[in-house]
């Protein structure tokens, strides 16, 4: 017998899977994990299947955080859920400039640095500071 056998697996729709994600993620971000936070509210997480749910990130780098607290992620979204088959996959976008909302002062500064990379000369010779 499987772990998860015995555990609960009710119906739930993709509008219960947004509202726990962004409760979540805003729990995140009262921890001052601003780049969980971040990565989590930039695209919504889409259905694969009736459990599997794939998640697309921008980075290696928000692949890493995210993983680093998954279990905290999965625990969570199982629960609020009331079904533990319920899991999500992370992987890097193919396309980072699509369904962007929220963007920070660093991740604005990365965008223009692909851009311009000369930006990176103008910020350390009047040594600005993009973290505000």
């Amino acid at each position: 017998m499987a772990p998860n056998q015995e555990q609960p697996r009710e119906n739930f729709t993709i509008d219960n899977v947004n509202i726990y994600w962004r409760q979540f993620a805003n729990r995140m971000k009262d921890e001052g994990k601003e780049t969980f936070y971040n990565a989590m509210i930039k695209r919504n997480p889409k259905s694969s299947s009736e459990t599997l749910f794939l998640f697309e990130v921008d980075n290696q780098v928000q692949i890493d955080v995210i993983n680093s607290d998954l279990d905290r992620l999965m625990t969570f979204m199982r629960s609020s859920l009331k079904n533990f088959d319920f899991t999500i996959e992370i992987k890097q976008t193919d396309n980072q400039e699509e369904d962007v909302r929220n963007l920070t002062n660093k991740d604005k500064f990365a965008i223009l640095s692909k851009k311009f990379p000369n930006i990176h000369v103008l910020k350390n010779t009047f040594n600005l500071d993009v973290d505000y």
